[in-house]
């Protein structure tokens, strides 16, 4: 009898992962030479079950705005990343958000602040980001809307 060598890709078999290691398995995309961006990352690759909001907005579980930009601001990632819980996500799987909002002015202005509020509630964590000036909301008075796409890691 001969032994014969398989023909073909070959594949480690890995360990499961453990609670200890349910860390996010991403990838910041940084191209060599690219100034290092602030408080967004310039792509983000990853692997896993992917989580997708629809656009959210600042208000409350009784259709409440909140009173203000800033205000707004805080209001939707909250509930992004009450949205997020829902599906077994934190924040640190989020991989993009897209920011709508009706005045830029509004969102430079209140940049120390947003940024303040945005690591309260999602921690140091910058996924990939696209911030888009728009008319208005489908929502007359709100003044920001997020889309966020997360990925769980398997």
């Amino acid at each position: 009898m001969t032994a014969t060598t398989p023909k073909g890709p070959q594949f480690a078999v890995l360990p499961s992962a453990t609670e200890d290691d349910a860390s996010p398995k991403t990838q910041v995309l940084q191209p060599s030479g690219w100034p290092m961006p602030k408080g967004y990352a310039n792509g983000i690759a990853a692997e896993g079950r992917i989580v997708v909001t629809g656009g959210v907005i600042g208000w409350d579980a009784q259709e409440r705005l909140a009173d203000g930009f800033v205000a707004q601001v805080r209001q939707t990632l909250s509930n992004i990343a009450e949205i997020l819980a829902e599906a077994g996500a934190r924040p640190e799987h989020l991989v993009r958000l897209t920011w709508y909002v009706v005045d830029m002015e509004e969102y430079l202005t209140d940049l120390r602040e947003l940024g303040k509020i945005y690591r309260a509630i999602f921690g140091a964590h910058y996924p990939a980001m696209a911030l888009v000036q728009v008319v208005r909301l489908v929502e007359k008075a709100a003044r920001v809307e997020i889309e966020a796409t997360a990925v769980i890691p398997r």
